[in-house]
C-alpha cells in the first residue's frame, strides 16, 4: 500500500510559517529599543485586513541601521516579511528566506532562529517540488528542536517542524528517522488544542511509517485507536478519510481482506462526497486511486465484473482531469486495466496496457533525473530573476507608498470637512438654543406681566357691583363681594412670584373668580367644579392662573347671561403625571358678531404657555352641534411635591 503514502503529501505546508505567533497586540507608539519594536511586531496576528500595513512597517524596520548592524535582528525581519509575502503568494518569500538563510548559517547559537529559517527554506523547497534540499532543510530543524527542549518555540511549531522532517523522511524512504521525528512530535501533538489539525497528522504519519516498515499490526493499533476516538470526539474537525485510509493499513497487514474492501469503499464513498464541492487536484488524485485500489482488490480475487465498474469510473474521472493526474497513479490505473484485459482474454490490449506502464515510469525516471540536475542549477538561475524580483518589488514598494501618502492627505482633508461641518452645526445648534431661551424668558415675562395684573374692565364692573350693592343698601352683599374679591386679589398676587402652585390654591382662586362673576350678574348662570378623581391636590403642582383665561373667556363669551339659565362645568381628572382639565359652557342662544381684529391677549399668552410646557401638553377647543356650547379640554403636565 505504498501508493497511500502521498495522502499525507499534500498537507498545507505553509501552515508553520504562521504557527510561531499567535498574538495580537497593538504596534508600539512610542519610541522603543529596536529589538522591543520588533518583539512587538512579531506578536501581532497577520491577516488580510493588515497585512498590508504590516508589510510596510516591516519594510521599514528592515531599512532602519540599528536592524542593518544586528545579524539576528536583520534575519528576524526578512524572515517575517518572508511569512506576509507568503500569505499574500508572492515569490518574494523564497528570496527573502534564502538571505535569511545566507546570515544566519555562520553565526553560532540562535537556534529559535535558525530552527524557523531552516523550516521555511524547506517549505520553499517543496512547494517546488525539491524534496531533497526540503528533507535536509527540514531535518536540520528539527534536530534543532530535538537537541534543546527549552528552545523557544510553541508547541504548535516544534511539532509542525517535527512533522514537515518526518513527512519528507517518509517521501525518501528513510522510514528509520521518519519514525523517530513522528514519535518525538507525539508528545507535542497531545498538548495541542482540540481541532489541531497535526493531533491527526501525527497517528496518521506514524501508521503510515510502521505500515512502510512492515511492522507488525499490533505496533500501530495503539495509534489506530488513538485515531479512531479522536474522530469519535470532533467528527467535524478532522477528515474521515485519514481514518479510513489508517484501518485499510492495519485490515492489510492482519490479511483481513473483507474489511479492507469496507474500509476502500468507505474512503471512495468520502472522497466522492467530497469531490462534489472541492475539484483540488489531490482530492481528484485520490478518488481516482480509490477506484483503482477497489478494482484492484477485486481482480485479485478473479473478481472482473465487480472490478470493471470501478475501472470504467476511474477512466471517466481520468477523461474529465486528463492534466492534472499524478504519473505514478497512472502506472496503477494501468497495471489494474493490463489485468482486467488478462481475465478477459485479451491479451494484446493487456500487452499495450503493460507497455503504456512502462512508459510512464521511463518518463518518470527521466523526470526525475532532469529535476535533480534542475535543482543544481537552480541556484545560478535563482541570482539573475532574484534580482528582477527585487527590483519589481522596490517599484511596487514606492508606488505603495505613494499610495498611502496620498490616502493619507484625503484623510486629512476629509476629517477636516468633517471637523468644520461639526463647528458649524455647534454654532447653529447654539444660535437656535440661545434664540429658543430668549422667545422662552419673553413668554415667561409676558405670562409674570399678567398674572401681576388684573383685567381693566373687570376690576371696573368690580367697583361697579361694589356701588351697586351699595346704592340699594345690600350691605351684606357688598361685604361679601368686597371679600371674594381681596381674596382674588392676594392670591393673584401672591401666586404671581411663584412657578408653580398646588391644584388646591388654583381651584380655589377659580372660585373665588367665577364666584364674583356670579355675584355681579345676580346669579345669571350657575357652575360646578369637579375634582373627586383627583386625589390630594395640595400635592399636585401646576402652573399658576393657566386656566382661568380659559374660564373668563367661557363666562364672558361662552354663556348666556340674559336668559339666566347659563351653565359652566369644569372638571379636573388626573392620569399618572398628565392633569386633564375640561371646561364645558352651556352656550348663547343667540350668537353675538366678535369685533374685527379681537384677540386676547391671555388667551394667546396661555396657549404660548402650554407650548412651553413639552409636546404633551396641549390645549383643544371643540364646539358639539347638539349643544351649542364649547368645550376646552387641556392637557397640563404636572410636578407631585
Amino acid at each position: 500500500m505504498k501508493r497511500t503514502i502521498r495522502l499525507m503529501l499534500w498537507v498545507p505546508i505553509c501552515f508553520l510559517l504562521f504557527s510561531c505567533n499567535n498574538h495580537s497586540t497593538p504596534i508600539f507608539q512610542h519610541e522603543t529599543p529596536i529589538s522591543s519594536q520588533v518583539d512587538t511586531l512579531i506578536k501581532i496576528t497577520p491577516g488580510p485586513s493588515n497585512s498590508d500595513s504590516l508589510v510596510t512597517v516591516w519594510q521599514q524596520m528592515a531599512k532602519k541601521p540599528a536592524v542593518l548592524k544586528d545579524t539576528v535582528l536583520a534575519v528576524e525581519v526578512k524572515y517575517q516579511l518572508a511569512r506576509l509575502y507568503g500569505m499574500q503568494g508572492r515569490d518574494s518569500a523564497r528570496i527573502l528566506i534564502g538571505q535569511a538563510l545566507e546570515l544566519i548559517e555562520p553565526t553560532s547559537g540562535n537556534l529559535k532562529t535558525k530552527a524557523m529559517i531552516y523550516n521555511g527554506m524547506g517549505n520553499v523547497c517543496s512547494m517546488e517540488s525539491r524534496q531533497k534540499e526540503a528533507g535536509y532543510y527540514y531535518n536540520k530543524a528539527a534536530a534543532i528542536v530535538l537537541s534543546d527542549s527549552t528552545i523557544d518555540l510553541s508547541f504548535q511549531a516544534k511539532s509542525a517542524m517535527l512533522l514537515s522532517a518526518a513527512q519528507s523522511n517518509l517521501k525518501t524512504f528513510q522510514y528509520d528517522l521518519a519514525e523517530k521525528m513522528n514519535r518525538a512530535a507525539l508528545p507535542l501533538c497531545d498538548s495541542l488544542p482540540v481541532g489541531d489539525v497535526h493531533k491527526q497528522r501525527v497517528l496518521v504519519q506514524l501508521i503510515q511509517t510502521l505500515k512502510m516498515r512492515e511492522e507488525p499490526a499490533a505496533s500501530f493499533l495503539p495509534y489506530l485507536l488513538k485515531l479512531e476516538a479522536l474522530h469519535d470526539q470532533d467528527p467535524d474537525k478532522y477528515n474521515i478519510s485519514y481514518l479510513y485510509d489508517s484501518k485499510m493499513h492495519y485490515f492489510s497487514t492482519i490479511d483481513q481482506k473483507d474489511s479492507l474492501l469496507h474500509y476502500q469503499l468507505l474512503k471512495m464513498e468520502s472522497d466522492e462526497q467530497r469531490y462534489a464541492t472541492d475539484k483540488s487536484v489531490v482530492l481528484i488524485n485520490n478518488l481516482f486511486i480509490d477506484y483503482c485500489n477497489v478494482a484492484t482488490f477485486h481482480l485479485e480475487h478473479n473478481r472482473q465484473a465487480l472490478a470493471k465498474p470501478y475501472i470504467q469510473q476511474a477512466t471517466r474521472l481520468q477523461e474529465k482531469h486528463p492534466k492534472i493526474m499524478f504519473a505514478s497513479n497512472a502506472i496503477i490505473y494501468h497495471e489494474a486495466l493490463a489485468t482486467l484485459y488478462q481475465l478477459q482474454g485479451k491479451k494484446d490490449q493487456a500487452i499495450s496496457a503493460l507497455k503504456h506502464v512502462a512508459t510512464i515510469q521511463k518518463d518518470i525516471y527521466e523526470m526525475e533525473n532532469t529535476q535533480v540536475a534542475a535543482e543544481m542549477s537552480s541556484l545560478y538561475q535563482l541570482q539573475a530573476k532574484d534580482r528582477s524580483i527585487r527590483t519589481l518589488n522596490e517599484n511596487i514598494r514606492l508606488n505603495r507608498l505613494q499610495l498611502q501618502q496620498n490616502r493619507l492627505w484625503l484623510a486629512v482633508l476629509v476629517l477636516g470637512i468633517i471637523l468644520l461641518g461639526m463647528m458649524l452645526l455647534f454654532l447653529y445648534y447654539s444660535f437656535r438654543q440661545r434664540r429658543f431661551r430668549a422667545e422662552k424668558e419673553k413668554v415667561l415675562l409676558q405670562q409674570k406681566l399678567l398674572r401681576t395684573q388684573m383685567e381693566p374692565h373687570f376690576i371696573f364692573n368690580t367697583l361697579a357691583a361694589v356701588q351697586s350693592f351699595v346704592r340699594l343698601d345690600k350691605k351684606e352683599a357688598a361685604i361679601k363681594y368686597l371679600n371674594r374679591f381681596s381674596r382674588l386679589l392676594r392670591s393673584s398676587l401672591e401666586m404671581s412670584r411663584e412657578d408653580l402652585v398646588p391644584l388646591n390654591d388654583e381651584i380655589e382662586a377659580l372660585e373665588n373668580y367665577i364666584s364674583l362673576h356670579q355675584m355681579r350678574c345676580e346669579d345669571a348662570f350657575s357652575y360646578t367644579i369637579v375634582h373627586s378623581d383627583v386625589q390630594d391636590t395640595d400635592a399636585i403642582l401646576i402652573p399658576p392662573m393657566l386656566i382661568q383665561p380659559h374660564v373668563e373667556n367661557a363666562i364672558l363669551h361662552g354663556i348666556d347671561l340674559e336668559s339666566g339659565k347659563g351653565n359652566l362645568h369644569i372638571y379636573f381628572g388626573l392620569e399618572e403625571d398628565l392633569l386633564t382639565v375640561i371646561i364645558e359652557d352651556s352656550g348663547k342662544t343667540e350668537k353675538g358678531i366678535n369685533a374685527p381684529g379681537h384677540k386676547s391677549l391671555s388667551g394667546i399668552i396661555s396657549r404660548e404657555r402650554m407650548q412651553l410646557l413639552g409636546k404633551r401638553a396641549s390645549v383643544q377647543v371643540t364646539t358639539p352641534s347638539n349643544s351649542g356650547g364649547t368645550i376646552v379640554i387641556m392637557k397640563i403636565i404636572v410636578v407631585f411635591e
